[in-house]
């Protein structure tokens, strides 16, 4: 992929295999641990209205990258978080990621929220320098996590 020109961002609205297949394929490029959801799982999320499950798609329509944005209304005001940021291998590189991000930032701008907040392993270089290119800023805060399984 020689650039952003054919690419384009869409919302997924609705699951088939095409989209089970890309998530097959994407998930363990972003976490050795976690399963590939099925397809039940992506009509979750797909249904679910605080999340947005975006997707970029080259001229040929293959899905080479995706991106979950969450929006929520908490006491305080809207909020946006950003997860799962995924790039297939092959598209690394050619605004894919950046195109994502750019696309979930106008979404929760719209959705009335004032910022959005996102996390990034330190050891993924590439991805913190699109961060920080973008505007995020890191911030002085402690991140906790439960975890159930013990």
């Amino acid at each position: 992929m020689a650039g952003t020109r054919n690419l384009t961002i869409e919302e997924a609205t609705r699951v088939d295999d095409d989209l089970v297949d890309a998530f097959a394929a994407l998930v363990p490029q972003l976490s050795r641990r976690a399963p590939a959801p099925v397809a039940a799982e992506l009509e979750a999320i797909v249904r679910t209205p605080a999340t947005v499950l975006l997707v970029a798609r080259d001229d040929t329509r293959r899905v080479v990258g995706s991106l979950t944005l969450a929006v929520f209304r908490i006491p305080t005001g809207v909020r946006a978080w950003i997860e799962d940021v995924v790039v297939d291998g092959v598209a690394r590189g050619s605004g894919v990621g950046a195109a994502l991000v750019k696309a979930a930032l106008e979404r929760a701008e719209a959705a009335g929220a004032r910022t959005v907040d996102l996390t990034s392993r330190p050891e993924r270089d590439a991805a913190n320098r699109l961060y920080v290119r973008l505007g995020f800023e890191a911030r002085p805060t402690n991140v906790y996590r439960y975890s159930s399984e013990g």
